[in-house]
């Protein structure tokens, strides 16, 4: 265990990535920081959801799938092209070193990839339309990235190269000090950026369903194919100079803006209304005791 230092700004920092140990099992800084930063996502989908014209019952069952299956996404896509990591001597498959996510190791696209999967087939099976719910999800994945970095933070992982700025990271690793990119930090504060840009500025303008989500994928693609040139530690397409998260992030992001683009067109020659207004325009009209137990229940969570 050696300290973080941040020398141009004064301070350092030493953390045990063990958080305390129970009934003589070890709870890691890294999962703990990943459930925070889950729920935090959860509760903030839960209640942007009828903003969207969904339940917040249907969003969190969807999430309580999505989450475990992209988990397992994220750390498939990192087994994969880190193989060498995960075979002992004699070539042989190390099953307890590759489901050992809290010694790090997720690689974000694949959680991604196996998460939009997931919220299409449940969405299908449920009969939901998939782009409402996935423009509510988009909160989340930004929340859960935002505040998940920080278990790299803590892991002294998923950094970048050599650094001579103010906010520069000191660290130790295998026994020499180097100075670097603070990368984790980044994509924290690029992700909290994304997420102020979805909420505030593209949500009360919002033209179709789906726009939060390719706003997502186009912002958090830029982001991450800035930011991943700069990492020591990225995942390379077998054999080759190729970065696979900065690739596949260039091509989501030019992908999105393409979507973008093309939606936003055709809501100018064929306009059609958001889902939310659809269910609100396909609700039964209100008595006069339901209106006033709606107007009831605003005030309360009002207050």
């Amino acid at each position: 265990m050696t300290p973080i230092v941040f020398p141009g700004l004064g301070f350092e920092v030493t953390i045990d990535p063990v958080a305390f140990t129970l009934f003589g099992k070890n709870i890691y800084w890294y999962g703990i920081i990943i459930a925070v930063g889950f729920l935090l996502a959860l509760l903030f989908c839960y209640r942007q959801a009828p903003r969207l014209g969904l339940s917040g019952d249907s969003l969190t069952d969807m999430i309580l799938y999505a989450l475990p299956i992209g988990i397992i996404g994220a750390r498939a896509y990192y087994v994969i092209f880190y193989m060498d990591l995960y075979l002992d001597a004699d070539g042989s498959f190390n099953w307890g070193r590759a489901i050992a996510i809290w010694d790090g190791g997720l690689a974000i696209y694949g959680g991604i990839i196996a998460a939009v999967i997931t919220a299409a087939v449940f969405c299908r099976v449920k009969k939901i339309p998939f782009f409402p719910m996935a423009d509510a999800a988009s909160y989340g994945l930004l929340i859960g990235q935002l505040i998940g970095r920080w278990g790299n933070f803590v892991n002294q992982e998923a950094y970048g190269g050599p650094c001579t700025a103010l906010w520069r990271m000191g660290l130790t690793v295998n026994g020499v000090y180097t100075e670097v990119h603070p990368t984790f930090l980044y994509e924290s504060l690029w992700n909290l950026a994304g997420l102020c840009i979805l909420y505030f500025l593209i949500r009360p303008r919002r033209k179709f369903d789906g726009q939060l989500f390719w706003s997502y994928i186009l912002w958090y693609g830029l982001g991450r194919t800035w930011i991943e040139g700069m990492r020591t530690d990225s995942l390379y397409l077998f054999g080759t100079g190729i970065r696979v998260s900065q690739a596949l992030a260039l091509v989501s992001a030019l992908a999105a803006l393409a979507v973008i683009l093309i939606s936003l067109h055709r809501q100018k020659t064929h306009p059609k209304p958001l889902y939310v207004n659809r269910t609100e325009e396909e609700k039964p009209p209100q008595t006069t005791e339901e209106a006033a137990d709606e107007s009831k229940q605003r005030e309360m969570k009002e207050e």
